[in-house]
C-alpha cells in the first residue's frame, strides 16, 4: 500500500462509524420502515449491516429479504451504497452516503448446502453465525443443553466461508462450538453483538474465555444495546459505556466494536418471542420485549468513551475501525 492510500484509509478509520448488525422487519413485502435508515445518517453513522434472517427461517426467506433490501437501496443510491468491498465503503464515506452490507443469523440458512455461501456473498451478506440459539447442521447453540462443537459439516462451511471472504461469527453460538469455530479458523472470527457474561450472567452473552479467544484470531467482540443482555434493561449510554470498557481491558480496544441489535419494529419482534418459543425458552428473559439502544445513541457513545479518557484514535477503533479492519482482512 502507497504512503497515500496508507494515509487516505487512516482517514477513513478515523470518522468511521460502524454499527454491525441492526434488525429491520423481515417482512419482504413491507418496506415501511426502510425510510428509518434515515436515523443513521442523521446520526453520523457511514456503514449499517443489516440482518437478513435469523434462526428458523427458510432459505426461501433469507432470499426474500436480501432481494427486498438490494431493491430498496438501489433505487436510492443518491443517498446509500450497496457494498460490496472496502472501497465501496471508502467511496460511500467520500460521497456522505450510508454503506449497506448484509449479515445472517445462523447457518441454518444454507441448510446442507455449501455453495450457498459463495452466493450470499455475492448478494452482500458479509458475515453469518454458526448457530441462533439453537443447534444445526454446523453446531451447537447458546441456549443447547449439549454442545458437541463444530461438526465435520462445520468445518467445511468454516473453510468455506474462508475461501470466498465470509466473516464466521459465533454470538448466539455454543460456547464449544465457538472455540472450535475459532481454533479452526485461519481468519479473524467476531461475536458480532454479544456481551461480557462477567457483567451479565445470561445464557446469550460470552465469557473471558472466549473474549480472549476472539482477540487472539484478531477478532472484534461487538457490544450490543439490548437491554436483556445489559442487566436491568439498562440501556444508557453510560451502561452501555461500561460493558465496552470492561470488554477493552481484557482483550485491549483492537478487538471491541459495535453491534447495537436494534430492532426497528418491536411488534414483529413481540411476535417472533411468542411464536418462535424453541429459539427464545421460556425462563431465559424473553417473556416480553427489552429496551433498545438506539442508533441516535453511537455519537453519545463515542463521546462517553472520551470523557472516560480514551484517545481519539482509540474511540475511532471501537466506533468502527476495528469492524473495517476485519473486512480488510476478510473480504475477498
Amino acid at each position: 500500500m502507497s504512503e497515500h492510500a496508507d494515509s487516505e484509509a487512516a482517514l477513513i478509520d478515523g470518522r468511521l462509524f460502524w454499527d454491525n448488525h441492526s434488525c429491520m422487519p423481515l417482512r419482504p413485502l413491507d418496506e415501511s420502515f426502510l425510510p428509518q435508515l434515515e436515523r443513521y445518517c442523521r446520526a453520523n453513522v457511514q456503514v449499517v449491516t443489516l440482518n437478513v434472517g435469523f434462526g428458523e427461517q427458510t432459505i426461501e426467506q433469507h432470499l426474500r429479504m436480501i432481494a427486498q433490501f438490494r431493491r430498496w437501496v438501489s433505487l436510492r443510491m443518491d443517498a446509500y451504497r450497496l457494498v460490496r468491498s472496502v472501497a465501496d465503503i471508502e467511496q460511500a464515506v467520500r460521497e456522505r452516503k450510508l454503506a449497506i452490507t448484509f449479515d445472517i443469523e445462523g447457518a441454518g440458512a444454507i441448510g446442507d448446502q455449501l455453495s450457498l455461501i459463495s452466493m450470499y456473498y455475492d448478494l452482500g451478506v458479509r458475515w453469518m453465525l454458526m448457530a441462533y440459539n439453537r443447534g444445526n447442521l454446523v453446531g451447537a447453540g447458546c441456549h443447547d443443553a449439549e454442545d458437541k462443537g463444530l461438526t465435520k459439516f462445520g468445518r467445511y462451511v468454516v473453510d468455506e466461508m474462508q475461501r470466498v471472504g465470509m466473516v464466521a461469527c459465533c454470538s448466539h453460538t455454543g460456547r464449544r462450538t465457538s472455540l472450535d469455530v475459532m481454533a479452526c479458523s485461519h481468519n479473524p472470527v467476531i461475536f458480532s453483538h454479544s456481551n461480557p457474561k462477567k457483567l451479565c450472567d445470561h445464557p446469550r452473552n460470552i465469557d473471558d474465555e472466549l473474549m480472549r479467544a476472539c482477540a487472539a484470531t484478531s477478532g472484534v467482540v461487538g457490544i450490543n444495546g439490548v437491554g436483556l443482555f445489559l442487566g436491568n434493561n439498562d440501556v444508557r449510554t453510560e451502561n452501555l459505556v461500561r460493558y465496552i470498557d470492561y470488554a477493552v481491558s481484557l482483550i485491549g480496544v483492537d478487538h471491541v466494536g459495535i453491534g447495537l441489535d436494534y430492532v426497528f419494529d418491536q411488534v414483529e419482534l413481540k411476535e417472533m418471542l411468542a411464536s418462535m418459543r424453541d429459539s427464545f425458552p421460556v425462563g431465559s428473559g424473553y417473556d416480553s420485549v427489552p429496551a433498545f439502544a438506539t442508533p441516535e445513541q453511537l455519537p453519545e457513545i463515542a463521546q462517553a468513551l472520551s470523557r472516560l479518557g480514551y484517545t481519539e484514535v482509540d474511540v475511532a477503533k471501537i466506533m468502527g475501525g476495528n469492524h473495517l479492519r476485519v473486512a480488510r482482512k476478510v473480504w475477498k
